[in-house]
């Protein structure tokens, strides 16, 4: 196998990956990458097949565990029931149980919401803003907030966590970083756990009263897998579409894309094309569960590998011209929410807000351009802005 050496954290990078991920590409399907220390895929063949087969997963086998840090323990504590690190049968009971809650009528039930908190947000932004912390982040934010049943001015505190917390994913994290995650995560799952238990005695129609009731085969979610299923939904799907929102606006600005492919018949093709092109999360890692071999490389029982989703996605193998924005392409599944058993399950209502915050955006602000030239966090394997600022006329 071939290897390629690139950090991270290169300033370069950090703006573009998508140069890397081609030489990457270019020295065959699967590479080893340094900064990683493990095999990487960046074909999207490659990508496609490592997800969807069930020889990979996200739960480390037994004997591989290595032990928690007693102090990182509240972290892992949530982590050790959450649906994203667990394979089947419990990945299976868990996703089957919030998906009778979280249906996709709930979801589409949102649209009026989602699309009333576009325009309430939109007429408290003055004439140069930076749409991160006035938009992207206050309208996923809000509407889980609603979705969970959860009071709105818990928002800020909702998402003050939240950040805190997916800080543990990031390469290179610092022992701050992870203190202020094991403090996020306590101040979280105590405020949830006695909101589930209020839910227990006084139910509502809000999700967590129908994860309550959520039941298969006599089964139902115990308090400590409900808690993990709820901080999952936040702190995914806010992640997520935090990124995505301003990527997008960035993208269609600088693009100079026609307003009309926001058109209620053609909105759906321009989202879809916004997160091939740049979507907000650019890698995930799987484990070997058995010998096997992918396109040439044998993996051994506990080996990892990342799959770049990122690169995945302007593979010209799957792609004609991967590096142009062109929401008028034919429309076909990328991966930028993934793919098989651990498909994004928050996909739907991720794609529903960026589907009707958009229009609303650019309808609503006239004359919308860039106010700073854009900068993205370091914060990989996230793909998002640090700001964007914009003005309008």
């Amino acid at each position: 196998m071939k290897q390629i050496s690139q950090s991270v954290t290169d300033p370069a990078f950090v703006q573009n990956p998508y140069a890397f991920y081609d030489r990457a590409r270019a020295l065959g399907p699967i590479v080893h990458w340094d900064a990683y220390g493990m095999p990487c895929a960046f074909s999207h063949a490659a990508v496609n097949q490592i997800l969807r087969d069930r020889r990979f997963g996200r739960e480390e086998p037994e004997e591989l565990r290595s032990p928690v840090a007693a102090r990182l323990a509240p972290f892992y504590a949530v982590e050790a029931h959450s649906m994203l690190e667990l394979e089947p049968p419990r990945h299976t009971r868990l996703r089957g149980l919030v998906l009778r809650a979280f249906t996709s009528r709930r979801i589409a039930a949102l649209g009026p919401e989602i699309e009333a908190l576009s325009h309430q947000l939109v007429d408290g932004l003055p004439q140069e803003f930076d749409l991160l912390p006035a938009f992207a982040q206050k309208l996923p934010v809000i509407i889980i907030a609603r979705l969970l049943g959860v009071p709105e001015e818990m928002s800020d505190d909702l998402l003050r966590w939240s950040n805190a917390m997916v800080r543990m994913y990031t390469p290179g994290r610092t022992a701050e970083a992870e203190t202020a995650a094991v403090a996020a995560t306590e101040s979280f799952v105590a405020f949830l756990r006695s909101y589930v238990e209020a839910r227990r005695s006084q139910p509502a129609d809000d999700l967590i009263t129908h994860l309550i009731a959520a039941e298969e085969d006599g089964e139902r979610l115990t308090t400590d897998e409900l808690i993990s299923t709820c901080i999952l939904l936040l702190n995914a799907g806010h992640e997520a579409t935090v990124h995505s929102l301003g990527i997008a606006v960035k993208t269609l600005l600088e693009t100079g894309t026609d307003p009309e492919w926001l058109a209620p018949d053609r909105v759906e093709d321009t989202v879809e094309e916004c997160l091939r092109y740049d979507p907000p999360l650019h890698m995930f890692q799987r484990i070997a569960y058995e010998d096997v071999e992918v396109m040439g490389h044998s993996f051994r029982r506990g080996d990892r590998v990342a799959c770049l989703l990122g690169a995945a996605n302007r593979d010209p193998e799957a792609w004609e011209a991967p590096h142009v924005f062109d929401p008028a392409r034919p429309r076909k599944t990328n991966l930028a929410f993934g793919s098989g058993l651990h498909f994004c399950v928050g996909a739907p209502l991720a794609r529903l807000e960026l589907q009707l915050a958009l229009p609303v955006l650019f309808a609503r602000l006239p004359g919308l351009r860039l106010a700073a030239p854009p900068q993205f966090a370091d914060i990989f394997h996230f793909h998002g802005l640090e700001a964007l600022h914009l003005t309008r006329d």
